[in-house]
């Protein structure tokens, strides 16, 4: 783990999504209070010293106070999203992007933190999942050495979010070291429609219950 920001990795909230199932722009919906956007935002911001937002609604977002820019090549879906986040992260010169996607509102920062650290040249650090896939392209860490795989995917029109990962050198993190920072099932809980929503806050208040008491404060 590092012991503070990291400046080498670029953190990327990938915004651009339609919400088609959820019937408005999702990343301004509010959990807790905080639009889930700003939660993602939050979650990334103690890992590195530079997070950003990749998203199509450029003045809202902009209106946010954040430093968003639009898919590269657009009407791909969320693999645009992730090429966006790559290629700016090497347009900065930094090693690698660490991604969230924004409707993933439960993932906790020391995830991602351990995703970071074993970033190799050339790799996609993914964590396992129950999902169906059995692991999480859109919470990962990838090294801007896995932009040409991702370009040619697309430029043989294959538009799966993980077409390219045979391409490059694929690190699955183990379910279990995964599982270390929570239930996998609650930190990959995706928002996508309404009723999601309201799961999302029952999510929320159980973990909130669950946090441990404040300590009384020692002095009389």
């Amino acid at each position: 783990m590092s012991d503070g920001p990291r400046s080498d990795i670029l953190g990327v909230v990938l915004a651009g999504g339609r919400s088609r199932r959820y019937g408005s722009d999702k990343a301004f919906a509010e959990l807790g209070g905080v639009s889930l956007v700003q939660r993602a935002a939050r979650t990334l911001m103690p890992l590195v010293d530079r997070v950003v937002v990749v998203a199509n609604d450029l003045d809202r977002h902009s209106a946010e106070e954040q430093t968003v820019r639009p898919d590269l090549v657009s009407g791909i879906g969320p693999l645009g999203g992730l090429h966006t986040a790559v290629a700016w992260a090497a347009e900065e010169g930094m090693r690698g992007a660490v991604v969230l996607a924004t409707d993933m509102p439960f993932v906790p920062t020391p995830l991602l933190e351990d995703l970071a650290s074993t970033l190799e040249p050339g790799a996609a650090v993914l964590p396992a999942s129950r999902g169906p896939r059995g692991f999480e392209p859109l919470c990962a860490a990838y090294d801007v050495g896995c932009l040409p795989a991702i370009e040619a995917a697309i430029e043989k029109g294959d538009r799966a979010v993980i077409s390219f990962l045979p391409a490059v050198d694929l690190r699955i993190v183990e379910l279990a070291r995964v599982s270390s920072y929570g239930d996998p099932d609650t930190m990959f809980f995706n928002v996508n429609r309404p009723e999601d929503h309201f799961r999302a806050d029952a999510l929320l208040a159980a973990l909130r219950a669950a946090e441990p008491e404040p300590e009384p404060d020692e002095q009389e």
